[in-house]
């Protein structure tokens, strides 16, 4: 059979790319690793009935109306704001950091916007020029804030010390002089009622999608005919690592079951502290709104080897990822898509909107041909 084109991955990214693609009357071919199909989203019920995410929280949050409008084709919503807490110093204290945080910490009664500013910019430092993760927390919450909250937990996350990592991984998270304690501030923060992996069932339900599971494209697509070939997965692999690997790091799960209701104060509890080895804990019914007498919580162990989760920002992988997308601009009607082909630390809107614009720039290709 021709196929207008292969997608290699069936997670967020390479699902929407065969849908729109799909929907165009476009035949379409997905190959996935994986048992089943929704990627890193992918969440199951267990054996006690609660539904949980396999690779950790995933929460949907975005300012994109065209993400949301196109999600929203296939799913309804639950609204959830997703708030996390972090456990310092024998407290439970809001993350973010906003006003709340510096009090709680240190016994201040910080009560206005402006005296949190004040406190802030007398405790933070200033560089000419940001260089590292480290330098992004100080600059902005000062040296003790970033011991007690950031360092320990970054390098449990990432196995190296953040002066050695890029900014961005500590830029994204803001940091308030209110006492708003969401995690995110986006227009949109929502679950899909039924469930991640239910989303991307109705995503990839055309009839011009065909999915084949547990496959290595590379022991197929040689023998498959056709015009276009979509590639979410690690961008080293498809080049048979000729520059070297990059660098990811993975996470190890542990799911606990627990004869209560709930357990935790918030769905997720951050643990900076270096003697505590996992990174976080995720109870799953403050994000699903379930209903039952148990509840499961999820530790998250970061590690070096396994599943690819997060790409690593260093100015050495990020020079390793230049060769690659280099060669990879070169190959004619391949594209690459996703966090782990374009080597970037997105957030599922972010895989979400590449993945939507990919395949605006897709179907122009092929309606030339």
């Amino acid at each position: 059979m021709h196929y207008d084109a292969v997608v290699v991955g069936a997670g967020i990214s390479g699902s929407i790319v065969a849908e729109r693609l799909a929907s165009k009357g476009k035949k379409m071919l997905i190959i996935e690793k994986r048992g089943h199909i929704a990627g890193n989203i992918y969440d199951r019920y267990n054996s006690d009935g609660i539904l949980i995410h396999e690779y950790g929280p995933h929460l949907f949050h975005t300012n994109s109306k065209r993400v949301f409008e196109y999600l929203s084709k296939f799913t309804k919503w639950r609204k959830y704001v997703h708030k996390v807490l972090a456990y310092v110093d024998g407290k439970y204290v809001p993350i973010p950091i906003n006003r709340t945080t510096i009090n709680l910490i240190y016994g201040l009664n910080l009560s206005t916007d402006e005296e949190a500013a004040r406190y802030l910019d007398s405790v933070k430092e200033t560089y000419n020029k940001i260089t590292n993760a480290k330098e992004a927390v100080v600059s902005k919450v000062g040296y003790d804030l970033y011991k007690k909250l950031f360092e320990g937990y970054t390098k449990k996350q990432w196995g190296v010390d953040p002066e050695k990592l890029s900014p961005e991984i500590t830029q994204r998270i803001p940091v308030r002089i209110n006492t708003d304690d969401r995690y995110f501030t986006d227009i949109y923060q929502m679950m899909p009622l039924e469930g991640y992996t239910k989303m991307v069932e109705k995503i990839l339900s055309n009839d011009n999608i065909e999915i084949r599971l547990n496959s290595d494209y590379k022991d197929i697509i040689n023998k498959i005919d056709y015009n276009i070939l979509v590639y979410t997965g690690p961008i080293d692999y498809f080049f048979d690592y000729k520059y070297g690997k990059l660098r990811y790091r993975s996470l190890r799960f542990e799911f606990l079951t627990y004869e209560q209701e709930i357990i935790q104060p918030a769905a997720v509890i951050n643990y900076p502290d270096k003697k505590i080895p996992y990174t976080r804990c995720m109870e799953f019914k403050h994000a699903t709104g379930q209903r039952c007498k148990k509840t499961t919580i999820e530790r998250e162990y970061p590690q070096s080897e396994g599943e690819p989760y997060y790409p690593m920002l260093t100015d050495q992988d990020k020079y390793l990822y230049l060769k690659y997308e280099k060669e990879s601009q070169l190959i004619k009607n391949t594209f690459f898509v996703g966090r782990l082909a374009e080597f970037k630390y997105y957030n599922m809107d972010q895989a979400a909107m590449s993945a939507l614009k990919m395949s605006d720039n897709i179907l122009k290709l092929l309606d030339k041909e």
